[in-house]
């Protein structure tokens, strides 16, 4: 049994202001319920529980694939959801190894990327689509319906139940179909009313697709029928089993109906459930697992019931900010983005491991994960006292601890080094970039503060120590000591988190000096909560870290030139945004940096998550104005479909560290931070065009 994604409310060190008038959670959500009423492709509506997510077109189902697929695919993702291609090579992570000189020393990475090891490791495993349920709508002379054939579109996505409402009209006939996700079991339920029911004119399509591997889009491959297998081990007119083989991968799929339905195998992937003609209604549990066990009867009215009181308790409980008194026009505009957000988040964020930039709706890296993202994934979580959607994923890194203590020795290191683009086995993908990167080596300690934060308790501390322990030892060992001018270097080798920069000729990255230094101070506090001495070599690296590099005041991304590129993240920023204020930080420098890079900065080359950093960073800098503006520049990567998701680019069709990012900053905005000025939303602009309501939200770091 998975664990409940309800949200916890802890009381410790929260900064929850009481208004005289609570804000009114039902209207605040519903005022953004996402409406349709034709084709979008870029906007399909999907219900999930936090580990398990089911796209869906204009149907309220999965009926035209087809007409998104050049938008934001039609699938069906659970966490669990990985499959590998055999390894008839035998390929393995060595084959992908260079020897990188690092001060003398030959240190091995998995950098060849471009190699016959590299595409199979990089690829393998990947994500899949577990299958996909849609209506078969047939016309009266027996042709099937096109999309062109849906009339009188009226979708909405009511967040505050976590259901899909769909009406259109087929053939001068209605249609409405319900449907919403169990909260705890990866389960689909459906609810369909039409007069096509009776005259035979519509059943319900389950098809099975084989693994893509591909990178982007759609996880589906529908043209390798002969490469997997589907198995209707069991059928009556009232249920179905299926056994699902894709090489070593196997699931098992559950259909049960109200009503008694006829079970019609169209092909070897593919099969109808035609109700018998006697009502207009037809009801349908589909369920996917891992497990051969059978899912306990239920109906659709139980799950709606158990689905709505799920969704009623994630808004009334945790943080909740109304913008709706402001007099800025571009009120509306932030509130539905961070509304939308909180539950793009919710149903594909609050998985046991860390989700890929496209969460459980389309792929992106064949799937896999990116630790340097997971901070913008699940950070805002504990912000808006959501903490156990974040501590889901946290017991991941105690698992991989061999796999990241192993990188580490590889590499003549101490402690664990964290992998960037991995699976749920924390191994390494080869890259010409990511084994470089260095950024994503904090964030657990980062994660780990943020729950002692909210539960300051030895079993906090004694859950997490490992991975803060660890993780401060790698840093320490990785800094290097230049003995020439007495301070600890960090890289070359190195990429920083702006990654357009050469590995060999890159050293002292703005960002990751702060980072090394709040991180390595933060583990120290930790060992102090349990009664140990402080550690002589982590104080040594602390106090004596490289200086921050300045080039015409402001601060730039690396000490070495060149030191003007203006594309993709501008991540000195986050040294003073995602991050309090450390000792290597001057906040006037940063003020300016800020105010230059907004000016200067090329946005149509940066990300979704770049535009809250900015936010982040202005307002600790005392530049609220700027921190809403960062909110609004005009970029296609800054763009939020009207489904709620952060676009970036053809092949990238959403990206979810943008929607968590949002919320992080905007939460931040609001409840303040450590050291914040002392009044209402102190990220905010003080000048009575925006008035913000805000509750159950904590102070960030």
């Amino acid at each position: 049994m998975k664990k409940t994604l309800l949200p916890v409310i802890f009381i410790f060190f929260t900064s929850t202001l009481v208004w005289p008038q609570k804000i009114d959670r039902f209207a605040l959500v519903n005022r953004h319920n996402v409406k349709i009423d034709s084709i979008h492709a870029f906007s399909p509506l999907s219900v999930g529980n936090g580990a398990f997510a089911f796209t869906a077109d204009v149907t309220g189902l999965q009926t035209f694939p087809d007409a998104y697929a050049e938008g934001i695919p039609l699938t069906t993702m659970a966490e669990w959801g990985w499959h590998s291609f055999p390894n008839t090579n035998n390929y393995v992570l060595a084959d992908t190894m260079v020897l990188i000189d690092t001060y003398g020393r030959p240190v091995s990475y998995n950098r060849k990327q471009k190699s016959p090891a590299g595409d199979f490791l990089r690829a393998n495993p990947h994500q899949i689509t577990l299958g996909l349920v849609g209506l078969e709508l047939s016309k009266e002379d027996g042709s099937l319906a096109k999309p062109e054939d849906i009339k009188t579109i009226d979708q909405t996505l009511d967040s505050w139940k976590g259901q899909l409402i769909s009406h259109f009209s087929f053939q001068g006939q209605p249609v409405t179909v319900l449907t919403c996700v169990h909260p705890i079991r990866d389960q689909i339920a459906v609810q369909i009313k039409s007069p096509l029911i009776k005259q035979q004119q519509l059943k319900v399509r389950l098809r099975f697709p084989y693994a893509a591997g591909t990178w982007g889009r759609d996880p589906a491959d529908w043209e390798s029928p002969e490469k997997h297998n589907t198995i209707l081990e069991s059928k009556s007119t009232a249920y179905a089993s299926f056994k699902r083989i894709m090489n070593e991968k196997t699931y098992f799929c559950y259909a049960s109906f109200s009503e008694n339905c006829d079970l019609v195998k169209r092909n070897k992937h593919e099969y109808l459930l035609n109700p018998f003609p006697e009502t207009n209604i037809f009801e349908c549990l589909v369920t996917f697992q891992e497990s051969d066990t059978i899912p306990e009867p239920q109906n659709f009215r139980t799950v709606a019931e158990i689905t709505s009181n799920h969704w009623k308790d994630f808004w009334t409980t945790g943080g909740a900010i109304d913008l709706s008194e402001s007099r800025d026009p571009r009120w509306k505009e932030l509130e539905r983005r961070i509304i939308l957000s909180q539950y793009l988040t919710a149903i594909q964020s609050a998985q046991k491991y860390p989700p890929q930039e496209t969460g459980l709706t389309c792929n992106s890296w064949f799937g896999k994960f990116h630790l340097e993202m997971h901070w913008w994934h699940g950070v805002h979580f504990a912000l808006w006292n959501r903490l156990l959607m974040l501590e889901n994923s946290l017991d991941w890194y105690n698992d991989i601890l061999p796999a990241a203590r192993n990188i580490a020795s590889r590499q003549g290191y101490k402690g664990v080094r964290w992998p960037k683009m991995t699976n749920p086995n924390g191994e390494d993908s080869p890259s010409g970039i990511g084994p470089m990167l260095i950024w994503q080596q904090p964030h657990p300690i980062y994660y780990a503060e943020l729950v002692y934060r909210q539960k300051p308790t030895k079993a906090s501390l004694l859950a997490y120590k490992d991975i803060v322990f660890e993780t401060a030892e790698f840093m320490a060992d990785y800094a290097y000591w230049d003995e020439e001018n007495k301070r600890y270097v960090l890289g070359p080798p190195v990429i920083p988190a702006q990654e357009n920069y050469e590995y060999a000729d890159t050293w002292n990255p703005t960002y990751e000096l702060c980072y090394w230094q709040w991180g390595l101070n933060t583990a120290q506090k930790w060992r102090q909560r349990l009664g140990l001495e402080r550690n002589s070599k982590w104080d040594h690296v602390i106090n004596n870290l490289s200086a921050l590099p300045v080039r015409d005041g402001v601060y730039t991304a690396i000490e070495p030139e060149p030191y003007t590129n203006t594309t993709d993240h501008p991540s000195m920023l986050a040294a003073l945004g995602l991050l309090p204020e450390t000792p290597l930080i001057n906040v006037d420098t940063m003020r300016k940096t800020a105010q230059h890079m907004y000016d200067t900065w090329q946005w149509p080359d940066t990300w979704g998550w770049d535009y809250p950093m900015l936010a982040m960073t202005a307002a600790r800098v005392g530049l609220p104005e700027l921190a809403v503006d960062a909110f609004f520049i005009e970029s296609k990567k800054n763009l939020y479909w009207p489904n709620g998701h952060n676009y970036q680019r053809e092949n990238l069709p959403l990206y979810l560290p943008g929607n968590g990012g949002l919320l992080t900053a905007v939460a931040m905005m609001a409840a303040g931070w450590d050291g914040a000025p002392d009044r209402n939303a102190p990220g905010f602009p003080d000048n009575g065009q925006w008035i913000v309501h805000w509750e159950g939200l904590n102070k960030m770091p």
